[in-house]
């Protein structure tokens, strides 16, 4: 079935088992966090909030929480969403293979938006934010967010829905200097297309025109972050995953989504910030407070029997993992037509997505040669760190498809058939003072850090250490993460001046114990038993906190006609003092929360 609104969703998936009600009143201040953190962890359903206290809606979280689940909520219009998107990547299969295509023209026909007359719809009634369920995520957040936002706007030089943007940015909701009910924060990182329309306003001098839709069906939540081939858009795309048109109208000159549970509507006046945050995010720490742009609110609407939908991000997995592999299975094929070569990419959920990829690629450039050295993937890695949001990255692997087994969804695999190829001294380039991630604090300010590309084709050059090289166990505390790649523990990170000299004589006394060339990695962390413990571990304590062109150093480090080469690769994935801290739980709410799974309750028996 295709669902109308986001209630028609939560009835089918409590019919068929995925949704459980929670009856007893919830604190929308970190409990309803806590508890979707529990369920979410423990592989349980979606949850409806019932009774929200100070809130007359109800709130659903964890919908996408399984991709079963998800594919499950998209199961009658996934394979035409799918062949929609092949068929913009490569038109030409439509020729190929004509019968299998035949339905999709009338599903892109009645994918398009349909404007609705007569304004605002009318089972919507005018509220204010602070009807809202005010979820407080974590402790040290700013306030209340909306986490699964569609953030609507227009392109003031070419206005209308053709040519908008539906995005997914926080949306800070109270806290901070706010004045409840008619201001709001809004929060997108570099690269988004409502920065392109706001600088756009802005040279204009007028204010940019916002609409914030939340709930409605699923579709449209997961369109808002949908990586779209070039000129397809995320209402279309909402349209076709639904099964029927995005319906809309305007009310005051403001797009209203008529299948929206809410629609917060408001203007970003030029040159005008508060400070937004703190917010506990998907890199499992928190993004501090800086300045972004405040909407003045003009009006808020809410739907009859309106639903809050929202998700709770944070140290991977989370509930967003399953937007990332439905993301993949549905734009699968788009990298390979954007960039030629390009096999396939895979951002690491474990690592916080941006901080690390891997790539394969091809290489033929110099097939005449006996000896292979990267060539062709060194120009495709330079297309993949200057696209979209994969220009976010810090740390990218890269090989070429000469072994078919390779798989790029095998991390530990993958990692160690590059490091058993790498030539340390030719296959490593940095891309310094540069973006990333407006949420990673490893580099040097908000948006500003460094790159590095591991390019690596051709036979093995080493063969692995599987245990601690000899050379390495006299080091404090070292552990075998996996093979090629040992943790030292190091002492407290307190400047870079004396983390430089610390590293120098690190390297300097692995290097006078002699050659160890089958650990071609060393990592020095804070806690080597924790660093050690599990590949996510290594993972996401690595490539968060490092920034490539300050915490790489190298074992018999030394430049080559400007070029860096090394004989083993140390990164320093200490805790610096700039970083943001992580998450953690409030153990009070922990336990406050316990009596919803105690027997007799909503919860009992996850």
């Amino acid at each position: 079935m295709t669902y109308r609104n986001l209630e028609e969703c939560i009835i089918d998936l409590e019919k068929h088992g995925h949704l459980l009600r929670i009856q007893e009143e919830v604190d929308p201040d970190l409990e309803m966090a806590a508890i979707h953190l529990k369920v979410y962890e423990a592989g349980g359903p979606a949850l409806l909030f019932e009774n929200v206290k100070g809130s007359k809606f109800r709130a659903v979280s964890n919908l996408f929480g399984t991709i079963e689940r998800s594919k499950f909520i998209f199961r009658h219009t996934w394979n035409v969403a799918q062949n929609v998107i092949a068929l913009r990547n490569d038109p030409i299969q439509a020729l190929k293979h004509p019968f299998k295509y035949i339905g999709t023209g009338l599903a892109a026909r009645r994918a398009l938006p349909l404007k609705k007359l007569g304004g605002l719809p009318a089972s919507f009634q005018e509220i204010q934010i602070s009807d809202l369920p005010l979820i407080k995520h974590w402790k040290e957040d700013g306030g209340a967010f909306v986490t699964l936002p569609q953030v609507y706007s227009e392109d003031p030089d070419k206005p209308g829905i053709m040519n908008s943007n539906l995005g997914m940015y926080r949306v800070q909701l109270s806290g901070n200097d706010y004045e409840m009910n008619k201001e709001v924060g809004i929060h997108y990182q570099i690269h988004r297309g409502i920065g392109v329309h706001q600088d756009k306003a802005n040279k204009q001098g007028l204010p940019l025109k916002v609409s914030c839709f939340i709930g409605g069906p699923p579709a449209h939540t997961l369109s808002a972050v949908m990586p779209l081939p070039e000129g397809m858009s995320e209402l279309t795309f909402a349209g076709l995953l639904t099964g029927r048109h995005f319906r809309y109208s305007y009310v005051d000159g403001f797009c209203i989504s008529s299948d929206a549970d809410f629609v917060i509507t408001g203007e970003i006046y030029p040159g005008e910030t508060k400070p937004e945050g703190p917010f506990g995010d998907h890199l499992g720490y928190y993004s501090l407070t800086h300045p972004f742009p405040v909407m003045r609110v003009h009006k808020v609407y809410a739907r009859q029997n309106a639903i809050f939908p929202f998700t709770v991000v944070g140290r991977p997995p989370q509930e967003d993992t399953s937007f990332g592999e439905l993301i993949h299975e549905l734009t699968g094929g788009a990298i390979k037509q954007e960039i030629p070569g390009v096999k396939e990419v895979h951002a690491v959920d474990a690592a916080g997505v941006h901080p690390l990829l891997l790539a394969i690629g091809s290489e033929r450039y110099t097939p005449y040669q006996p000896l292979k050295q990267p060539a062709e993937i060194l120009t495709m890695a330079n297309r993949i760190l200057g696209t979209g949001q994969l220009s976010l990255a810090k740390y990218l692997f890269i090989t070429a498809e000469e072994d078919q087994n390779i798989d790029i969804h095998d991390i530990a695999g993958f990692l160690t058939y590059i490091l058993e190829r790498i030539n340390l001294r030719r296959d490593i380039h940095f891309y310094t003072n540069t973006t990333i991630d407006t949420l990673d604090y490893s580099g040097t300010g908000i948006n500003s850090g460094s790159k590095v590309v591991f390019a690596a084709v051709g036979e093995p050059k080493r063969e692995l250490c599987k245990e601690v090289p000899g050379i390495l166990q006299g080091f404090k505390e070292a552990r075998m993460v996996m093979p090629g790649i040992v943790a030292l523990q190091g002492t407290k990170f307190t400047n870079y001046t004396e983390a430089e000299a610390e590293l120098k004589g690190l390297s300097d006394a692995i290097l006078a114990k002699g050659e160890i060339s089958a650990c071609p990695l060393i990592i020095l962390c804070d806690d080597s038993d924790f660093m050690s413990a599990t590949l996510n571990n290594f993972l996401w304590a690595t490539f968060t906190r490092s920034n490539p062109s300050h915490d790489i150093y190298g074992v018999n480090s030394h430049y080559e006609n400007k070029h860096w080469a090394c004989d083993n690769i140390i990164i320093d994935a200490r805790v610096k003092p700039h970083q943001a801290p992580p998450l953690l739980l409030d153990p009070t709410v922990a336990k406050n929360i316990e009596r919803l799974f105690a027997k007799g309750a909503s919860l009992n028996g996850i």
